[in-house]
């Protein structure tokens, strides 16, 4: 019989400045029947310290050393290591509130038929100011694997608890590189529900260090291996061989850097109608993260979302072509804003240039856009501006 009811799993990597407040917060839970597994995956600050002195004062808390491989195979060797009936998520950098286990334990206990449940949580910047948003998630049955960027059955993953048992029948994460949760969810909703409590029940530390934030590489990763998640998901759902995702593909994806290679490496293993797919929701994929990461798209991405998405509205539905063309006109909007006229110019097409300006006008005064615009044009003609 295991020891504890929850088993708590947190990945540290060179996270000395959040770690403790970070662990505190779970230390400090309405539940005290849980266990803290520290995976430090090959920190090479003064991160383990902290993990041994957070150890010393605290009989609950496993530390497991390894060598730094991501948090795919800290996570894996973190899941062999548990016991119990439940297994609770959470990041070395974020905070959950007292009560965040008692109202997920509720809820699981309350839907026995749900597997797996996260939360709403509030943005905090790296100082752990509020930044004045908050994560609301959607309903994770109205996901579809086949919309335009698919549609993820998403739970905040650094506030997830799900049972043991179907964490293991699903095989844990796989190394869908920067998307892991996301194949993580589809996997467990084909076995069960998927839950989302109400509540804000956590800090998520929002800041340019965390994965899809640290370089436009990164998000494509991200959003490259999101989509592939949800073809693995259409696959599986229509009785078809599954996906498979090696380690080497991270290595040949990061390796490849630009939205064209990777696109190419992403659709060696794929089907035509599969690869047409791709090419769309890739497409949209990168828009959306842009939208809301701190990064924007450089002329490969903009000639590569331009060239790959001239038929889309022959593809997909009017609804989900409306949301596509809002992405577009959003991401033109800062480019356009930012002075990034051929980058921007790329992205707009006819039926997004109203909404891309209207966009323009709210974020900047429109005698400042229509400035740029003018040294834009006097720069193209070779005139001094």
């Amino acid at each position: 019989m295991a020891k504890f009811r929850i088993d708590v799993l947190i990945p540290v990597f060179n996270a000395y400045d959040t770690v403790v407040g970070s662990v505190r917060s779970i230390q400090d839970q309405t539940i005290k029947d849980i266990r803290i597994i520290l995976i430090n995956d090959g920190s090479t600050d003064n991160t383990l310290k902290q993990l041994e002195i957070i150890r010393s004062n605290d009989p609950r808390v496993l530390i497991i050393n390894k060598e730094n491989s991501g948090i795919v195979d800290a996570l894996n060797l973190g899941l062999s290591y548990c016991d119990a009936e439940f297994i609770a998520r959470h990041d070395a950098d974020d905070i959950s509130y007292p009560d965040r286990f008692q109202l997920q334990l509720d809820y699981l206990d309350a839907n026995p038929s749900c597997l797996a449940v996260s939360c709403q949580a509030r943005h905090i910047d790296q100082a752990g100011r509020w930044l004045g948003t908050v994560t609301r998630i959607p309903d994770p049955a109205l996901s579809d694997p086949t919309a335009i960027p698919s549609r993820e059955p998403y739970l905040m993953h650094p506030f997830l608890m799900v049972r043991r048992h179907a964490l293991e029948a699903v095989g844990g994460y796989r190394h869908v590189h920067h998307a892991e949760d996301t194949d993580l969810y589809w996997r467990l909703q084909e076995r069960g529900e998927l839950g989302v409590v109400p509540n804000i029940l956590g800090d998520y530390r929002y800041s340019s260090a965390s994965i899809t934030s640290r370089s436009i590489l990164n998000g494509r990763l991200s959003a490259i291996n999101s989509q592939l998640a949800a073809i693995s998901a259409s696959r599986r759902r229509g009785g078809e061989p599954d996906l498979d995702f090696p380690t080497s593909r991270i290595t040949e994806m990061s390796e490849a850097q630009t939205t064209p290679d990777i696109f190419r490496v992403a659709c060696r293993s794929l089907k035509p109608l599969e690869i047409e797919y791709l090419q769309y929701s890739f497409s949209a994929k990168i828009l959306e993260l842009t939208a809301y990461r701190p990064f924007e798209l450089d002329q490969t991405d903009c000639d590569f979302i331009s060239q790959k998405t001239k038929r889309i509205s022959t593809y997909t539905s009017k609804h989900n072509l409306s949301a596509f063309r809002r992405l577009k006109a959003i991401a033109a909007a800062r480019l356009l804003t930012k002075g990034r006229f051929n980058e921007s110019l790329k992205l707009l097409s006819s039926d997004i240039w109203l909404q891309t300006l209207f966009l323009v006008s709210l974020g900047s005064p429109l005698k400042t856009i229509l400035h740029q615009v003018r040294r834009y044009r006097l720069t193209l003609k070779g005139v001094a501006p």
